[in-house]
């Protein structure tokens, strides 16, 4: 947009509008600066030019249906992830097995998280998350409940 403000070209190819804007008010915005600053919009694979006024308006029905599907779609994944969670299905990556004792036992020993975790190769934030979730003095307790509350 910078480079369209100094006049630097005078029209803008795209493949996809899709690929320009994520959003129709995006996308009308940055239309009407071109338009303002006298720079021609053409999408390639919709066969739209912004240059006549049927162009324009197909443009910008085009483009709110494609608004309209991405928003379909991230209803979809939103909702099935909350589907999935509600099945008790445990998503993203696994955590590493890692030994608790060991890394409490090298804590208490003085060293560090960096080389608590540089010896046992694993990253400083498991190492950080395991020794603030775990005690071996304490019961067991639930992923994600430090050990202060499970004490209460």
């Amino acid at each position: 947009m910078n480079d369209a403000r100094k006049r630097r070209f005078c029209a803008v190819l795209v493949w996809r509008f899709d690929r320009f804007a994520r959003s129709t008010k995006h996308l009308v915005t940055a239309l009407e600066e071109f338009r303002h600053l006298g720079i021609d919009f053409i999408s390639f694979q919709e066969n739209i030019d912004t240059t006549s006024a049927m162009g324009k308006a197909m443009f910008t029905i085009v483009s709110a249906i494609a608004e309209l599907e991405a928003d379909i779609i991230r209803e979809r994944v939103i909702a099935g992830i909350a589907n999935a969670r509600a099945k008790g299905i445990r998503l993203g990556r696994p955590s590493p097995e890692v030994d608790r004792d060991e890394i409490w036992r090298l804590r208490e020993s003085g060293m560090t998280i960096r080389a608590i975790a540089d010896m046992m190769n694993l990253k400083r934030s498991l190492v950080h998350k395991t020794l603030l979730n775990y005690s071996p003095i304490l019961p067991e307790i639930s992923r994600g409940e430090t050990a202060e509350m499970a004490v209460q």
